[in-house]
């Protein structure tokens, strides 16, 4: 998810979590963490994130939630902090937290130091690429695109119960899932809670958000019956398959496989909470996402682009920009003149309904077209 204006200096994951508030992308840069399968990653995030049955007799599920939590006052990093003790006093009024419960917790609670730096502009994280071609190919390559076949045909059958149910294509699911964390490679090393509890207190401009994010995050391992001291996610808080916010997780996560639990890091509940996302978002079955322009001349080089602005086909037209292939559109199109660098050339396409919906979660140009590469190019590797 994108921050505001290009903290892409922070790389892909950072940039769309504060503009979106629903999911973020990539939140490592690196793959060499984690050997395992998406498969095996995922069982080991289930059995340290649920609540295991023979803890039962210690858990409450009411006014505490999971873990078996409790203290008289706030203690660790954040002891005595005014704006930590202010939100527990509101979780305990407004949503029926137990106080010495919370105190437990977040007396458990680390403040990371490697977040407070990354928002304080302070990071040695070199950034992403510049221009599309370089963002492209950090994500649409050989081996992601083999990953991504494979993730496919091992969850065929419940990407293809996602499409029937939700109108979203099996590869547009894949394709998020790759961008944000390597169909599961990727799933963050921080403790949700650090990161949230952190950015809340330190980001004082984007404060209310994270506490906000916090309170949702809360409500979600009370209701699902997780340790909240337990899952792990990006450094702002971002969680699962398709790091989703707190706020999302309330929003579009679903229970895809049926027992009982959303669960953002199995990869069965991940599709389903994806495809709901794109259909509450406005998905069109059937529809094109974007096609390569055909232009007569570079003048569309020159009027506004990207996402945000709306043009009707004959709009286009009269600036000589017709699509290479496809039905068209007769409703908004979006006009994607993509700068390459150095040379500075506009790589031209245009964009329909569905790659707005793309942005709704990461408001990026280089977001939503590479997200449609990788599906294309998955798709086409798997034969479908």
């Amino acid at each position: 998810m994108y921050l505001p204006k290009n903290l892409l200096a922070y790389g892909a994951a950072t940039a769309l979590v504060l503009s979106l508030g629903a999911c973020s992308s990539t939140p490592e840069k690196s793959e060499t963490a984690d050997n395992n399968s998406a498969q095996q990653v995922s069982k080991q995030g289930q059995a340290s994130v649920k609540a295991p049955a023979d803890q039962a007799q210690v858990l409450s599920y009411g006014g505490k939630g999971v873990g078996n939590y409790a203290a008289a006052s706030l203690g660790g990093d954040f002891a005595g902090d005014a704006q930590l003790l202010n939100f527990i006093e509101k979780m305990v009024n407004n949503h029926g937290f137990e106080r010495q419960y919370l105190y437990g917790v977040f007396s458990q609670v680390r403040n990371r130091d490697d977040v407070a730096r990354l928002w304080a502009g302070s990071s040695s994280d070199p950034g992403s690429p510049k221009g599309w071609h370089a963002y492209r190919d950090r994500f649409v390559t050989a081996a992601n695109v083999q990953r991504g076949a494979e993730f496919w045909q091992q969850h065929s059958a419940h990407l293809q119960r996602a499409q029937q149910q939700y109108g979203v294509p099996a590869e547009y699911i894949i394709g998020i899932m790759g961008v944000e964390t390597r169909w599961g490679r990727i799933l963050g090393k921080h403790r949700v809670i650090d990161a949230l509890a952190t950015s809340a207190i330190v980001n004082q401009r984007r404060s209310q958000f994270f506490f906000d994010e916090l309170k949702n995050y809360l409500l979600m391992t009370r209701s699902e019956r997780m340790d909240p001291l337990a899952p792990k996610g990006s450094f702002a808080g971002a969680m699962g398959y398709g790091q989703f916010m707190p706020s999302s997780f309330h929003a579009y996560a679903v229970d895809f496989d049926g027992d009982g639990v959303r669960d953002l890091w199995n990869p069965v509940d991940a599709i389903g909470s994806v495809a709901n996302y794109f259909a509450k978002n406005g998905w069109q079955p059937g529809g094109e996402v974007a096609v390569p322009a055909q232009v007569t001349s570079n003048q569309y080089a020159n009027v506004p682009d990207g996402f945000k602005v709306k043009y009707s086909m004959s709009d286009l037209q009269r600036i000589g920009v017709t699509p290479q292939y496809g039905r068209g559109s007769a409703g908004t199109v979006h006009l994607l003149a993509l700068s390459t660098v150095p040379n500075g050339y506009k790589e031209p396409w245009i964009g329909y309904k569905n790659f707005h919906v793309i942005t709704r979660y990461n408001r990026s140009n280089y977001y939503a077209m590479t997200v449609h590469l990788l599906a294309q190019s998955v798709r086409e590797r798997v034969g479908k």
